[in-house]
């Protein structure tokens, strides 16, 4: 699943991977989409808009009610889960 598929209130896993010489680094984290959007950075970035950098991110409620804010890239991958577990 790509993230162009997922929608807010969908429950996801989000991986993120660094690539390095020495071995890749992962990270994983589960919770549901709140929101994907495009947000421009403090970056400059010619010939872009506002001359800004623009990253996509996706705002993500963990099972434990914490917001994160995951900027997602080209390694980033996505994977949809059923609903949390009552009681959660």
């Amino acid at each position: 699943m790509t993230i162009d598929e997922c929608r807010p209130g969908q429950r996801v896993r989000i991986i993120q991977q660094v690539d390095r010489r020495e071995g890749n680094w992962r990270a994983a984290v589960v919770g549901t989409i709140e929101s994907i959007r495009q947000e421009k950075t403090g970056s400059t970035f010619a010939h872009s808009k506002d001359g800004r950098l623009w990253l996509l991110r996706v705002l993500l409620r963990k099972d434990n009610g914490e917001l994160t804010a995951i900027s997602v890239d080209p390694l980033t991958a996505v994977e949809l889960l059923a609903k949390a577990p009552v009681g959660s």
